[in-house]
């Protein structure tokens, strides 16, 4: 685990593992399983429904009165001259990968919270929630240069592991920061679609930068057979830069100044953005799987609640 650089505590900049704990009773309104709101975005109105947990084959029996006929395994029954049906039980839990973008391009916010703020508490609410309903849940959290891999697990203490992970790689983020090198996204999606095989629940909290056409096979593999749902965060600024606002950002490696006054610098920076989310609704469109807005202009659990229906956000 990456070592926690201490900062003031602002909840609105740096989040810790306490902080994304103290989420868990306060997301018990939302829910993560297939059956959903009418205003939630994965209701199967829109572009995914959540499979929830798969059928794990027990046993070939002869047919008894009342057993369902669809279950009637034919090839067996005419080998045998008996009617012969296929036993299923419900599988006990279900996977869950949640990948937590922790990199300095997160480190950004000109409202309320960073967007690697917005991205820790989303993904620790959906964890709290993925435990609270059964299932295993584990992760992969990343930054410039740290990965932390968890496997899947359904315990009380795995969940914390996960969260000091997320929260150790947020506190290490600072304005400053020049890594060396960089983990892309591709990378972490590449490691996801190892991790997962089948009927597993994969959520992804990024702003997706470093999103090229790398990207779609390895998004078109992991939901193929598994539900994959893209957390897209995102600042006002990428829609619209404040008049007269003048920026240091950094790409990790050089600094750049921006001069919201010049109306070209501006076009270019939402041109950028509009083209990114574009490309990630086409795949969405194309393979199945929702995307999720949130923003940093409000609480992460606030936007979750609004999202999967839950009208006026937290109560």
């Amino acid at each position: 685990m990456p070592r926690t650089t201490a900062y003031p505590s602002d909840p609105r900049i740096h989040v810790d593992a306490d902080h994304l704990l103290r989420l868990g009773p306060m997301s018990r309104a939302l829910s993560l399983l297939p059956r959903q709101p009418a205003r939630s975005l994965l209701n199967g109105r829109h572009a995914s429904r959540l499979r929830g947990r798969g059928l794990n084959f027990e046993e070939l029996r002869g047919y008894l009165p009342g057993d369902d006929v669809r279950t009637i395994d034919w090839k067996v029954t005419a080998r045998t001259g008996s009617p012969h049906v296929r036993v299923y039980t419900e599988e006990r839990d279900r996977p869950a990968l949640l990948l937590v973008d922790q990199r300095v391009s997160m480190f950004f916010g000109t409202k309320v919270y960073m967007k690697s703020v917005i991205a820790a508490e989303a993904a620790a609410v959906a964890a709290h929630r993925i435990l609270a309903q059964g299932d295993r849940v584990g992760g992969i959290v990343f930054g410039d240069t740290d990965i932390a891999e968890h496997r899947p697990q359904r315990r009380a203490v795995a969940l914390t592991r996960f969260l000091s992970s997320i929260g150790a790689l947020n506190c290490n983020l600072h304005a400053a920061l020049r890594p060396d090198q960089t983990i892309t996204l591709n990378t972490v999606l590449k490691q996801a679609a190892r991790l997962v095989h089948t009927n597993a629940l994969v959520c992804v909290f990024s702003d997706f930068d470093g999103l090229n056409d790398a990207s779609e096979p390895l998004l078109r593999r992991i939901s193929q057979s598994n539900d994959l749902i893209l957390f897209d965060i995102s600042d006002p600024s990428s829609r619209d830069l404040p008049p007269n606002l003048k920026l240091a950002v950094s790409d990790g490696d050089k600094q750049f100044e921006i001069d919201s006054s010049d109306p070209d610098l501006s076009h270019r920076i939402r041109a950028a953005m509009e083209s990114r989310l574009a490309q990630l609704q086409i795949w969405s469109r194309r393979y199945g799987f929702p995307i999720i807005p949130l923003t940093t202009e409000e609480p992460a659990l606030d936007q979750l609640l609004r999202q999967f229906g839950h009208i006026g956000g937290r109560r």
